[in-house]
C-alpha cells in the first residue's frame, strides 16, 4: 500500500460552535447547527443563527469567495441595484439566462440581463493566431441581473449545482483584480469566447518568447480534457501552470490536474480496488477485481462534474437532448433537488414517493396505456429512508416500454453495490464519502456501454459535454479519495454496530438502514461480494421530545451533508423540507427523523456516545 494512501486511523470527534465551518477549513462544505432549536431558527431565517454563519453547504449558502467575486464584477460592469451569478462557462450562463427569462418574462435581454465572459489575456499573438482562437475559452462567466430577482437566481444555483466553486472564484478574482482577465459584456446574450477584441497582451513581464512559452493562449481547457491523457502532463499543461504560478506566486501542483482527473475516473470506474496514490493509480491499467465488470466499460465512460447535482442536472439535459422532451419518473422519496430538477426543467415528472411494488404496478399500467417516459430516476438506496428499489423489475419495464434508467449510487457507493448493469447512467456526488474530507465538491456520471441508448448518449456528450471541473478541486478530490477503499470497509462496520445499538432502545420507533429495511432483498441482490450496507442511517422516536433530546445530546458534529470522515448528524426533514411538512407526511415520513452519517471514529466510542444520548431521554 502506498505511503500516501495508508488506511485511516481513528479520528477524534471535534466540537463546533454555532455557524462554524465543518471542518474548520476555508472551503468546508458543511456548517455547525448544533441544536434542534438552531436548525429550526436557520430555516426561519432568525438572525441569531444566520448572523453567526461563517459558511454553509455551497449550493445553499453561497461561499464568501464567490460572493466577493460576483460583487467585484457588478462593481465594474453593473450598477448598485444589480447582482451577479458566476458560473464556469458561457454555455451555463446562457442556460441560466434562459431559466431567468422563463421565470421573469418581463426582463429584456441586453438591458436587464447581460452575460460577461471572463477569458485569459493572450500572452502573444505573434504566431498561430487561428489555432489560438479556436482553443480559447472563458475561465468563468457571469450573468448580471436586477437584484430583486436574486431568489430566482438562487433557485438555479441550488438545484442545478452549476455555480462556480469557491477555489475557482478565489483564483479568478485574483486574476481579475490584477487585470489579467479580459471581460466581454455580451448584451446580445451570445457567447463571445472567440471574439477577437478580447485578445490582448498581458503585462510586459509575462510576454514570453516563443521558445519559452510557445505563444499559446492561457486556458484551463489544457487540463480539463475528458479524454485519457498520458502519464505525464502535456507541454501545454506545463505552460499553463507556469502562467498560473508566476502570477500567483504559489505552487498548487496544477500540472497534476489532468492526471488527478484520470485517477478519479479510474477509481469511479472500479479499476482501482485498493488504496493507492496518484502515481500508482496512473500506472495501473486494470485489475481482475474491477467492480463494474460491464463488457466494454472503461474510465472513458466516466464524466466528471463540479457537483453531484450538476451530474444529475446534466444527465437529465443529455437525456432530453438524446430522446426528446418527455416526462420523467422520480421513483422513491429522493434527495429534494433531484425532484426539483425533474419538475422545473422539461415537461415535468411523475413522482412515486413510496417507491414500492404498487408504484411499479401503476407505472406498468400507465405504460401499457400508452404513456411515454424519458427516464426513471431513483436512488440506491434512498436518502434519508435508505430504501432500495427493485432494480430488476425497473430494468425489465424500461426495456419493455422504452425508457432510460438513471441510478444515483451516492449512498450505496460502488464498493458496496453493483448497479451499473441495471442503469443507462449512474450518477454520484463525489462530495460525500468518495471525498470524505468535506472540503471539496464534485460529481460523476457513468454511462453504461451495454445500455440501450449508449451510442446516442455518447454522441450527445461529444457535442454537449464541458469539463467544468476546476483543476484545483480535482487535485483535492484525488488526494482525498486515495484511501476510499479502506474508509468504506471501516464505515460499513461501525454503522451496522450503531444501527444495532439504536434498535435495542425502547424509545426508538424505527431505524432506517438497508440491512434492516423491508427492501433488504433488493439491496442484497446488488451487494458486492465484499460490500456492506453503507455509512448512513436514520432513526425515529416514539416521542418528538425524545428526538429533540437525543439530537441535542448526541456528541457528534452536526450540520448538512453526509459521507464525511467524521460522524455528522442532522434532523434531516427539518433541514431539507421545513416548509413542506404536509407534503412529506403524505409518504409516511416522520418529521422528527434524525439522520446520522457515520465516520471513522473509534467504533466503541461512537456506540457509547449513541447510548449516552439515548440515556438523556430517560
Amino acid at each position: 500500500m502506498a505511503e500516501n494512501a495508508r488506511a485511516p486511523a481513528n479520528i477524534p470527534i471535534p466540537s463546533y460552535d454555532l455557524g462554524q465551518p465543518i471542518p474548520d477549513a476555508p472551503h468546508a462544505v458543511s456548517v455547525s447547527l448544533p441544536t434542534w432549536k438552531a436548525v429550526v431558527a436557520y430555516e426561519e431565517g432568525e438572525e441569531w443563527v444566520i448572523g453567526e454563519l461563517k459558511t454553509g453547504y455551497p449550493r445553499f449558502v453561497i461561499h464568501k469567495s464567490v460572493t466577493a467575486f460576483a460583487d467585484a464584477l457588478v462593481k465594474k460592469h453593473g450598477s448598485p441595484n444589480e447582482k451577479a451569478i458566476v458560473v464556469p462557462s458561457s454555455a451555463i450562463a446562457a442556460r441560466f439566462v434562459k431559466f431567468l427569462l422563463g421565470q421573469v418574462p418581463s426582463l429584456i435581454p441586453g438591458r436587464d440581463v447581460r452575460i460577461v465572459d471572463l477569458c485569459p489575456i493572450m500572452v502573444s499573438l505573434e504566431d498561430e493566431v487561428a489555432d489560438s482562437m479556436t482553443r480559447l475559452r472563458a475561465v468563468a462567466s457571469a450573468v448580471i441581473f436586477p437584484q430583486e430577482h436574486r431568489k430566482v437566481a438562487k433557485v438555479f444555483w441550488q438545484h442545478t449545482g452549476e455555480g462556480i466553486s469557491s477555489r475557482r472564484a478565489e483564483f479568478c478574482h485574483k486574476v481579475f483584480d490584477e487585470g489579467l482577465l479580459s471581460s466581454v459584456v455580451n448584451e446580445g446574450l451570445e457567447s463571445s469566447a472567440l471574439s477577437p477584441q478580447m485578445l490582448g497582451r498581458g503585462p510586459r513581464r509575462y510576454q514570453k518568447s516563443k521558445s519559452s512559452f510557445n505563444s499559446r493562449p492561457v486556458t484551463q481547457s489544457h487540463i480539463n480534457d475528458h479524454s485519457t491523457p498520458s502519464g505525464t502532463a502535456s507541454a501545454e499543461s506545463i505552460e499553463y501552470v507556469q502562467f498560473v504560478e508566476e502570477r500567483f506566486g504559489r505552487n498548487l501542483g496544477l500540472s497534476l490536474a489532468a492526471n488527478a482527473k484520470l485517477a478519479v475516473r479510474r477509481r469511479i470506474a472500479g479499476a482501482l480496488t485498493a488504496d493507492v496514490d496518484l502515481r500508482e493509480a496512473l500506472r495501473i491499467q486494470e485489475t481482475p477485481e474491477a467492480i463494474r465488470r460491464v463488457q466494454g466499460f472503461s474510465e472513458d465512460d466516466v464524466y466528471l462534474y463540479p457537483s453531484g447535482m450538476s451530474a444529475i442536472f446534466n444527465t437529465h439535459r443529455v437525456m432530453m437532448a438524446t430522446r426528446g422532451e418527455l416526462k420523467s419518473v422520480c421513483f422513491g422519496f429522493p434527495y429534494l433537488d433531484t425532484l426539483k430538477i425533474l419538475e422545473k426543467w422539461g415537461p415535468g415528472c411523475l413522482f412515486y414517493g413510496t417507491g414500492d411494488s404498487s408504484d411499479l404496478d401503476d407505472l406498468e399500467q400507465r405504460c401499457k396505456n400508452g404513456e411515454k417516459f424519458l427516464a426513471l430516476f431513483c436512488e440506491f438506496p434512498s436518502n434519508p429512508l435508505l430504501s432500495s428499489p427493485d432494480l430488476c423489475r425497473i430494468r425489465s419495464l424500461a426495456d419493455r416500454f422504452d425508457f432510460a434508467v438513471v441510478i444515483d449510487e451516492t449512498i450505496g457507493n460502488f464498493l458496496n453495490v453493483h448497479v451499473l448493469p441495471f442503469a443507462d447512467v449512474v450518477v454520484s456526488s463525489l462530495t460525500k464519502v468518495f471525498s470524505g474530507d468535506c472540503n471539496v465538491m464534485g460529481g460523476s456520471a457513468v454511462v453504461n456501454p451495454k445500455g440501450s441508448y449508449y451510442d446516442q448518449i455518447r454522441k450527445t456528450l461529444v457535442e454537449d459535454y464541458e469539463d467544468n471541473y476546476w483543476a484545483e478541486d480535482a487535485i483535492y478530490m484525488e488526494r482525498n479519495s486515495r484511501n476510499f477503499v479502506s474508509r468504506i470497509q471501516r464505515i460499513n462496520f461501525t454503522t451496522e454496530a450503531i444501527g444495532h445499538a439504536l434498535r435495542g432502545s425502547p424509545i426508538v420507533k424505527n431505524v432506517y438502514y438497508p440491512k434492516f429495511n423491508p427492501s433488504r432483498r433488493f439491496y442484497d441482490d446488488r451487494r458486492t461480494i465484499r460490500g456492506g450496507y453503507g455509512g448512513l442511517l436514520s432513526v425515529t422516536f416514539h416521542s418528538a421530545a425524545h428526538a429533540v433530546t437525543f439530537f441535542d445530546a448526541l456528541e457528534t458534529a452536526k450540520g448538512p451533508s453526509l459521507g464525511t470522515n467524521f460522524t455528522l448528524s442532522c434532523p434531516y426533514i427539518v433541514l431539507a423540507h421545513y416548509s413542506e411538512s404536509d407534503w412529506v407526511s403524505q409518504f409516511g415520513i416522520d418529521l422528527n427523523l434524525v439522520r446520522i452519517s457515520v465516520g471513522l471514529e473509534d467504533p466503541v466510542d461512537l456506540v457509547s456516545r449513541i447510548k449516552r444520548a439515548l440515556s438523556e431521554c430517560d
